[in-house]
């Protein structure tokens, strides 16, 4: 192996690395190539040929002319189309069943493995939505699921990651339909949404994972049995 081979497999090892403990996410902007030259004091053409091998691998897209990102590996596996069913009370139950789950685990392990960056803008993310009293359900549904989001993402988990980023881009609307439906019935926001984001919060600040998986959990059940008074 050439030198230049060499090179090129060390700087593979440490982005396919980054890549599957979630230090980069899926569609996130790749760091430019020249930034890598100037890095890893390499020619483009060696970081080029490691940028080939990600993309042979499945792990980043590089269009002509733009960035190259991360790609989501969960998304050519998921194909099912379930457009119309968003206003459907059972498959509701269902997504907040997924949820439950699925937010629990997010928020263990963001409080074990978010770094103080990451903590910072969950921080920030949390205030701004605490801020939006006076939105909209539709940008209350929105800014929910950044601030949930943003807690997959600091997971460092690249399957719950990944298949948050699906699960919240196909299901919203199944997700709005839940707060939509209760405010139509109670006249109001359901109760206790906004001081159980406060508690995800203090336990994430606080990187106590076992309250911040109980707590979030927890969250999206009380939505979920706000849901089924509805019926």
């Amino acid at each position: 192996m050439s030198d230049e081979q060499r090179l090129s497999q060390i700087i593979v090892q440490q982005l396919r690395d980054k890549i599957l403990f979630g230090q980069i996410v899926p569609g996130e902007k790749m760091v430019s190539q020249r930034q890598l030259s100037v890095d890893h004091q390499v020619s483009r053409s060696t970081v080029r040929e490691a940028f080939t091998q990600l993309e042979q691998q499945g792990l980043i897209e590089t269009r002509h002319g733009a960035a190259s990102r991360c790609c989501n590996l969960l998304e050519p596996h998921f194909k099912l189309t379930l457009e119309g069913v968003g206003d459907n009370f059972e498959f509701q139950r269902q997504v907040m069943e997924a949820r439950a789950a699925l937010e629990g685990e997010a928020a263990y392990y963001a409080a074990q493995r978010a770094s103080d960056e990451q903590l910072q803008r969950l921080d920030e993310e949390f205030h701004r939505m605490q801020a939006r009293s006076e939105d909209t359900t539709l940008a209350k549904a929105k800014a929910d699921l950044t601030f949930h989001m943003q807690i997959a993402e600091s997971s460092h988990n690249l399957l719950i990651i990944s298949f948050s980023q699906i699960f919240y881009n196909r299901y919203f609307n199944a997700i709005y339909g839940v707060l939509s439906r209760t405010l139509k019935k109670f006249g109001r926001y359901p109760d206790g949404i906004s001081a159980q984001h406060s508690q995800i919060h203090k336990a994430l600040m606080n990187r106590d994972a076992d309250t911040a998986r109980r707590v979030a959990e927890e969250h999206i059940l009380y939505t979920l049995r706000s849901l089924e008074k509805t019926e």
